[in-house]
């Protein structure tokens, strides 16, 4: 996809940060790209960019509205349509990353073909996926999985890529949901791929590559998760990682949409690792990640430090603190780049 910017971020009337993190996600990785955001009354969220209408928005040079928010079931609430429509009477391009395709909506592809604009249903690939194979592979994978859904899975991929890099390494991030693909410009969202096929999405996404390099897999949901395990199963057969960093938020107790207890980050190790020697039997952890942004540095800090003595490993926010304590792991366990 091809999705030209800058962008307008259209923010809804999303109830809290965590419903609008697709916008957030593209402003933390991307801030060069964002123009502004757009936000209906009672929005609870805020991206940090200029409130701009879509007008004023076209008139200062934005070339796209991403919808940037999200909600469970990946629908686009009614009254969100009049706001997409206004973008494309404006002259700007749309792009989304929820379930629904924006051209099913007759008033959105009227008024697309209308303007001559483009519409980008960034969760629905257009290619065709094999099921998967689960044959060893050549080059080096490291997988994010979670404690929960929404706990730092894609932060924590885009930071390993990043600090690796700057340590010499050979490495790519692979983007397996719809922010991550507007962050890197590829990948597949890997929740709306038929679930027979998702395994070999993954195994698509990240081929056979020089012994030596890394790709780095963005996670999806948590093997605990009622709603999402299937997902996160799949993604894990398919990615066949020879490590792996358990993301984790010290303060959440349910799993998120759920009434679910949130399972120890042992849990998640053990059933990773039981899962994940179907088809990579030397998996292991070399890390934990965790937003720590409920707490003090003080006191993220501590827990941090206890968090490593406790579980042996390294543990560190891939935002306050960067991952060099889980790449000198890495290095420990695989070799130097």
């Amino acid at each position: 996809m091809d999705i030209a910017n800058p962008y307008l971020l259209f923010l809804g009337d999303v109830p809290d940060a965590l419903a609008a993190k697709t916008a957030l996600g593209v402003v933390d990785w991307r801030r060069e790209w964002c123009l502004g955001q757009n936000r209906l009354p009672g929005c609870q969220a805020d991206a940090g960019l200029p409130d701009m209408t879509i007008d004023a928005a076209a008139r200062a040079g934005a070339r796209t509205m991403i919808v940037g928010a999200v909600n469970a079931g990946g629908r686009l609430p009614d009254h969100w349509i009049a706001s997409i429509v206004a973008a494309l009477e404006a002259g700007l391009d749309v792009a989304s990353g929820l379930h629904v395709r924006l051209g099913s909506i007759p008033a959105i592809r009227e008024a697309a073909e209308r303007n001559g604009r483009k519409l980008f249903d960034v969760r629905h690939s257009s290619e065709t996926f094999a099921t998967g194979k689960g044959t060893k592979r050549p080059g080096l994978r490291i997988l994010t999985v979670g404690t929960d859904c929404s706990v730092g899975k894609k932060y924590t991929a885009l930071a390993m890529e990043r600090d690796m890099r700057a340590r010499g390494y050979s490495c790519d991030f692979k983007a397996t949901g719809q922010t991550g693909v507007f962050i890197s410009g590829r990948g597949v969202a890997i929740d709306a791929v038929v679930a027979d096929f998702i395994s070999g999405a993954v195994e698509w996404i990240s081929p056979a590559m020089d012994p030596r390099h890394w790709d780095v897999i963005e996670g999806q949901g948590s093997l605990f998760h009622p709603s999402f395990a299937g997902v996160t199963l799949g993604l894990l057969h398919g990615a066949q990682p020879d490590a792996f960093i358990v993301c984790h938020e010290p303060t959440r107790r349910t799993m998120r949409g759920v009434e679910t207890p949130l399972p120890s980050i042992q849990d998640v190790i053990d059933l990773t690792i039981r899962c994940g020697q179907l088809t990579n039997p030397a998996i292991r952890c070399i890390g934990l990640s965790v937003n720590t942004a409920a707490l003090g540095d003080g006191e993220a800090r501590a827990y941090l430090k206890d968090l490593s003595a406790k579980y042996d490993l390294p543990a560190t926010d891939p935002v306050r603190y960067g991952m060099g304590p889980v790449i000198d792991r890495l290095a420990r366990d695989f070799g130097d780049a």
